[in-house]
């Protein structure tokens, strides 16, 4: 067990470059058995969600070659095994093994995804997605078991526009027969890199980045190359931290567009910055403005920077609202920064933020990966020392976060728990 160890105050200045998206990489590993040969993933980012399925990708017994940030995926003798408790449960995108797997082999056994927990976060428009194409769906003793004679296209109607279910029933719809149609589908950068990855493989899927995708069914994938996306709310939560603490600090490697509904609530707090065409130029801001704030799917304002900015928020002079509308539990971060001096009362899912905030340093929890994001946020601003614990949660998604950090001038250190 390790925690991280900040001495805050210091001002941020030099640079920090934005790695491969986590929430697209997630998938686009299970997306790789897919292919009958072999598949190469560039940008793939150090983080502890990789490291696990490619645990995975081994157990069914695929061959990875690694460089660097590099990986290339044999799938040609992939065995369709059981993935374990001790595997899936590490992290929520396990389930993608669920469309590919099935796509594949009409039939697969997994036990129940884990991750972070938000609540519910119920799978059901996944499992009701593989039905329409004709599968059956069955619990046993936390594990699914999901199989099919065949897989026939249908049109799927999702009730919640879900990046998880538009992105398993992708994997599930590029082998079935005949046309599937997803409405409402999820937007998200990342449905198109998946969808992309696909395509490269020989998949036949059009309208990915929109509320309706086409997929005509195809017998046999191919080799292929994809570029994992730069990860906007990796560089989201730089830039929050830029408007916190500055000083002409630079994030390279962003697509402006990915991270248009964050700049325009900088805008609307005073946050002033200087974008070019993928990297941005910050400096910590004075007088900041009191905001309101609701989390949408794409392209509105993204649930996983609804915790992080909060610290932002707590520095404005006057109350701020953050309504969270994705999941219904992820509040975990409020206690911990009321803790270190913020003002934030919870009346159901909308947070009520008063600033400003001085915040101080103490032992901290992170309890989910934002979460944790949000306190070493918090913790770059307080002059004390803040310790965090579970970084487990944090090393999911921000790879080298203190390497970045400290070439930038923070205090960050890792430390064994004794």
């Amino acid at each position: 067990m390790q925690k991280l160890v900040i001495q805050g105050g210091n001002d941020l200045s030099g640079s920090i470059k934005i790695n491969g998206a986590k929430n697209s990489v997630v998938a686009l590993l299970p997306a790789a058995v897919l292919s009958d040969e072999e598949t190469i993933i560039y940008n793939v980012p150090n983080i502890t969600d990789v490291t696990v399925l490619k645990q995975i990708i081994r157990l069914l017994n695929g061959k990875i070659t690694e460089e660097e940030s590099i990986l290339k995926i044999d799938s040609r003798n992939i065995k369709n095994t059981v993935i374990p408790e001790e595997l899936s449960n590490k992290l929520r995108a396990s389930y993608y093994f669920m469309g590919a797997l099935l796509s594949k082999y009409k039939h697969v056994e997994i036990y129940f995804p884990g991750g972070c927990n938000f609540g519910a976060r119920q799978i059901d428009l996944h499992l009701k997605g593989f039905e329409s194409l004709g599968a059956t769906v069955k619990v046993e003793n936390d594990k699914f078991i999901i199989e099919a004679e065949k897989l026939v296209g249908n049109k799927i109607c999702l009730n919640f526009a879900s990046v998880g279910a538009t992105i398993n029933l992708m994997l599930a719809a590029v082998k079935a027969e005949g046309t599937t149609f997803i409405y409402n589908a999820a937007q998200e950068p990342e449905i198109v890199n998946v969808a992309t990855f696909l395509n490269n493989m020989g998949a036949k899927i059009m309208g990915a980045g929109t509320s309706t995708i086409k997929i005509i069914g195809v017998e046999k994938l191919g080799s292929a190359m994809i570029e994992v996306i730069p990860d906007r709310i990796e560089a989201g939560t730089y830039i929050i931290a830029g408007a916190l603490l500055g000083k002409n600090l630079k994030i390279t490697n962003i697509i402006p567009d990915h991270v248009a509904s964050l700049l325009a609530k900088l805008t609307e707090m005073g946050v002033k910055y200087q974008l070019e065409k993928s990297e941005i130029i910050l400096n910590k801001c004075q007088n900041l403005k009191p905001i309101d704030i609701k989390t949408q799917v794409y392209p509105g304002y993204p649930t996983d920077l609804a915790q992080p900015i909060c610290v932002l928020l707590a520095h404005a002079n006057g109350i701020s609202h953050v309504e969270e509308t994705i999941y219904e539990k992820r509040m975990g971060h409020v206690k911990y920064l009321n803790d270190m001096g913020a003002n934030i009362e919870i009346n159901e899912n909308k947070e009520i933020i008063t600033g400003p905030t001085k915040f101080h340093g103490t032992e901290v929890v992170a309890s989910d990966l934002r979460a944790g994001a949000t306190l070493f946020l918090a913790a770059l601003t307080a002059k004390e020392k803040t310790i965090i614990t579970n970084i487990e949660y944090i090393l999911r998604g921000y790879e080298n976060i203190v390497k970045k950090l400290s070439n930038v001038g923070a205090n960050i250190h890792i430390e064994e728990i004794e």
